[in-house]
């Protein structure tokens, strides 16, 4: 009897044995196929979504923050109350795992309000059409600021950016050009930047529009003409000065007296702003020469 109940004893606690083996092998091929099946569903996972524009740049943080630092700190230490985290944080929040065609104005208010600061009167500078020119002149004239010389064109000037509702949230592979959808990131950020900066304009402000392209210079279609003319406010600008810039040697396609200028002067006459227009400003021009010292046109400019 004792030899019987020792085998038993010795059958369950093999029985016990084998079936907590058992269990622990379960376990480990349960989490063995949990995994595989995680991973799997990952490969199999929403992908982001394909555009026609770049993608978001590189290291986009380092360089808001970058730049952001650079204004407030060196370029216009005034404005050292900013705080450069808040605007990138706002920033990154208005478009990170978004859909980018359904972005809206209220997903940039927070960062608006953040970097916005006042710009003094009589140096605001629009443009269309004169990018690189209306620059260099800014970067050698600081009696002038275009929307650029501000921080938050600053920091965004040549930077592109989108989300997606796939992880990581952001898109550095490709954006939607405007032509895919308006309501894009960086389509909304402009044109809500570029509303403020006119609403701020005050006293004298300047337009330097581009002669030398068959287009016209001015268009209706252009930031400027669709947003930035609306926007002035003609109980804080006294006078509108358009500078029609030709290049040097190149057609001279419209005048002060051309058929699109002759509109831009009609819009700004309702809105009851005193108009000049000079073709050529001298200052612009002599910029110009800089890089074609010999030019007929140079020369003729310095008589």
């Amino acid at each position: 009897m004792p030899l019987q109940h020792s085998s038993a004893r010795t059958w369950q606690r093999t029985v016990l044995l084998v079936g907590i083996v058992v269990l622990l092998v379960s376990l480990v091929v349960a989490v063995i196929l949990a995994s595989v099946l995680t991973q799997g569903k990952q490969e199999i996972g929403p992908k982001m979504l394909k555009w026609k524009d770049r993608g978001t740049t590189r290291n986009l943080q380092e360089v808001i923050l970058g730049r952001c630092y650079s204004y407030v700190m060196a370029r216009h230490p005034e404005l050292g109350d900013k705080d450069c985290l808040k605007i990138w944080e706002s920033l990154k929040h208005a478009f990170i795992y978004k859909n980018p065609c359904n972005i809206t104005t209220e997903d940039y208010q927070p960062l608006m309000e953040l970097a916005s600061h006042p710009t003094p009167c009589n140096k605001s500078l629009f443009w269309s059409k004169t990018n690189d020119l209306v620059h260099r002149y800014t970067k050698s004239n600081h009696n002038f600021l275009t929307l650029e010389d501000t921080l938050l064109g600053y920091m965004a000037d040549r930077v592109s950016w989108c989300g997606d509702p796939s992880f990581p949230g952001i898109n550095y592979e490709s954006c939607p050009k405007r032509s895919e959808c308006e309501s894009n990131p960086n389509s909304v950020f402009w044109k809500m930047a570029s509303k403020m900066f006119a609403e701020a304009a005050c006293g004298v402000v300047q337009v330097m529009l581009n002669g030398s392209i068959e287009a016209g210079a001015f268009r209706s279609s252009s930031i400027f003409g669709s947003i930035e003319i609306s926007n002035l406010n003609p109980d804080k600008v006294s006078a509108v000065q358009i500078w029609l810039m030709h290049d040097i040697g190149g057609p001279q396609s419209e005048s002060c007296s051309s058929h699109s200028i002759q509109r831009l002067k009609g819009i700004l006459e309702e809105r009851n702003f005193k108009i000049t227009c000079e073709e050529n400003y001298r200052p612009v021009q002599l910029l110009q020469c800089v890089n074609n010292p010999d030019h007929t046109d140079c020369r003729l400019c310095s008589s």
